[in-house]
């Protein structure tokens, strides 16, 4: 089969490779779509990160670059092992892409995403959904209803991350939250708010993104901060309280700032983006307003809700795809335009078949 495989840093190659065999415990999945998720970029324009670099294995996987690439995807069952009595082929699912130790329990409760060399399938190893096929353990297959569009499902990954943050955030419906950023992720997490209940408001300077924010429905209202206060217009809009929670989806570190004057005392700040450096923190500000400053990686249990809010309808993934490519265009019409004209896309998605 074919799969799009990550060498080193730019070299990411479409390669003709042995299909994976099916395991117990195991299902095999035929890929329908997958997202390029920004880290995927990271590891091309600066990898291996997750990546296990060539000759040094995952203690987990086993498997060190080239490894194929891919964690955000959909696909169908079509076969299961003998000891899988719950899934059938035929049926539409996503896939939660941990690699985690076998001894780890992944159940309500359990902060799974926090267990010793935590790596994704796609990246640490085990296949990925930039190929044709895909052999993924039980635990980590959803099944999705019918009625949901492959396409659509491979969003619910990225979905799960912002969820995951509302969940840490402790928010709840009423509330009002205050996202800075509107990149793939600040949106997605602004449609996870909105669909519990929240109002919420959008900093962003992208035209591009601005637009989306608003025409997508995830944003009560939108700030330029080139163009306002956005703490003030924030303040203006909860008579003079500021946001109950806030989240940091840009890793700018003016952005945290807005969130610590826009957040009212004793509010919470969660942080989703990934930095690549580390940033001034107002430290006497989040002390003298007791602001909860929290950290947030991955998900664990998120995807049951998650699923859950795309079949009823409460949110609509259709319109954060943004471009829809076949696998030979991976880096020419995926990577590159994510790159280099990142402002015009929130998701691109790849069909391993084509």
């Amino acid at each position: 089969m074919r799969a799009a495989r990550f060498h080193d840093r730019k070299d990411i190659r479409i390669e003709d490779i042995d299909e994976p065999q099916l395991k117990p415990g195991h299902v095999a999945i035929d890929v329908a779509w997958c997202g390029i998720c920004g880290t995927d970029l990271h590891e091309y324009l600066e990898g291996p990160i997750f990546v296990p670099a060539h000759g040094h294995p995952h203690p987990l996987s086993g498997e060190s670059a080239p490894v194929t690439m891919g964690h955000e995807f959909s696909g169908t069952v079509t076969e299961v092992a003998g000891d899988v009595d719950d899934l059938s082929p035929g049926q539409k699912v996503v896939v939660e892409p941990y690699i985690l130790g076998d001894d780890v329990e992944v159940k309500p409760g359990v902060d799974y995403q926090l267990s010793p060399n935590m790596n994704f399938i796609g990246l640490g190893g085990r296949g990925g959904g930039l190929s044709e096929k895909i052999v993924v353990e039980r635990r980590w297959v959803h099944p999705i209803a019918d009625h949901v569009a492959l396409d659509h499902a491979a969003l619910i990954e990225p979905l799960a991350v912002g969820h995951h943050a509302f969940i840490r955030s402790g928010a709840k419906a009423g509330d009002v939250a205050i996202v800075g950023g509107a990149g793939p992720i600040g949106l997605l997490t602004s449609a996870v708010l909105k669909a519990e209940g929240l109002t919420v408001f959008v900093s962003e300077l992208s035209e591009a993104r601005k637009d989306k924010a608003r025409e997508t429905g995830v944003a009560d209202e939108v700030f330029d901060p080139r163009e306002v206060d956005v703490a003030a217009e924030v303040r203006s809009r909860t008579e003079g309280r500021g946001a109950d929670v806030g989240f940091e989806c840009s890793s700018v570190p003016v952005v945290l700032d807005m969130l610590l004057d826009a957040v009212r005392p004793a509010g919470t700040i969660v942080n989703v983006s990934i930095w690549g450096h580390k940033p001034e923190v107002d430290m006497p500000k989040l002390v003298l307003k007791e602001i909860a400053l929290l950290g947030t990686i991955g998900y664990a249990n998120d995807h049951r809700r998650v699923i859950e809010l795309v079949e009823q309808g409460k949110i609509d993934l259709g319109p954060f795809i943004t471009g829809r490519i076949g696998l030979d265009g991976l880096v020419s019409e995926g990577f590159d335009q994510l790159i280099n004209n990142n402002e015009e896309h929130v998701k691109i998605l790849v069909n391993p078949r084509a």
